[in-house]
Formats: C-alpha cells, sequence, structure tokens
C-alpha cells in the first residue's frame, strides 16, 4: 500500500480561476449559521477596514478542495479513496478572501509518511490572486487506512489474542 515518498515536491497544474461573488459568501456563511455581518453587508466590511464582504474562514475549502482531488485522482500516485479518511485541514491567510477575488489555487505534494501501518498525505494549496499574490496556504493531511488485519504480529486493531 505504501504511497510513494517520491511524490514529494510534486505540483499540479492550478485551477481554473475561481470567482469569489457576494452572493457565494453569503450561501457558505447561511449554510455554516455564522452570522458575522463582515460576510454579507459591504458597509460593515469596510468599517473593519475591507474593501468589500470577506469569506469566512473556512470558506477557502470551497477552492482547494478541487485542487486537492488532483492528487487523489493521480493513477501514478496509487491512493487507494475507499480507504481515506480526512485527517486534517488547516488554512493560514495572508489576507481574508474577499468578493471580487479571482484566485486560482496549485496543489502540491507536502509529506507523504506511514504511521501505525497507515499512510499520511499532506498537501499543500497556495491559492493567489490574479496578479498572483498569496491569499493564503491550505494545508489538508489525509491518513489511508492500513489493512484491516493491521501492522504484523497481532498489534492493536487486529482482535489478535495471545
Amino acid at each position: 500500500m505504501a504511497l510513494g515518498e517520491g511524490f514529494v515536491g510534486r505540483s499540479y497544474p492550478p485551477t481554473r480561476v475561481y470567482e469569489v461573488s457576494r452572493e457565494k459568501i453569503r450561501e457558505f456563511a447561511d449554510a455554516i449559521g455564522d452570522p458575522e455581518p463582515a460576510y454579507r453587508d459591504p458597509a460593515a466590511a469596510r468599517s473593519l477596514g475591507h474593501p468589500d464582504v470577506i469569506a469566512p474562514p473556512t470558506f477557502a475549502i470551497v477552492m482547494t478542495l478541487a485542487a486537492s482531488e488532483q492528487v487523489v485522482a493521480d493513477p501514478e500516485f496509487g491512493l487507494d479513496y475507499s480507504r481515506v479518511v480526512h485527517g486534517e485541514q488547516r488554512f493560514d491567510y495572508a489576507r481574508p478572501l474577499r468578493a471580487g477575488d479571482r484566485v486560482r489555487v496549485v496543489v502540491s505534494v507536502e509529506s507523504v509518511r506511514s504511521l501505525a501501518g497507515n499512510d499520511l498525505l499532506t498537501t499543500k494549496g497556495e491559492v493567489r490572486a490574479a496578479d498572483g499574490e498569496l491569499v493564503l496556504t491550505a494545508r489538508s493531511t489525509l491518513v489511508a487506512r492500513g489493512d484491516a488485519a493491521g501492522p504484523p504480529g497481532g498489534a492493536a486493531g487486529s482482535g489478535a489474542v495471545e
């Protein structure tokens, strides 16, 4: 099963341009139940020093998930997605995403390691505005579960009794 460590550093093509809109931001804020006025009202956002409404911090998943799918779908990488669970997600912002931004994401494989019979894959997605400005970096860790029998020798999870 082991994923190839040789893929560390591999970058994938930029995604199509994603245009961040007021409506998409509002819909996302509604979906997560966040009443923050700066997500809906341009005047409220301007009072906080932003040129237009800003997106909730987790909004970036909308564009970064599609970029990460390039890695998952790469047949050379050999990831069995039926055995994958999402381990961690992090967004490091240089500035908030805001209405009117036109962004692209370039994803790369940041690390591949094995732990307790599982493979851990961490991807890094750089979200950049049309002018090249870095808006945020997203990191996602996926866990490709190992064989259900667990590691050799009857370790935890195998159900073996000694």
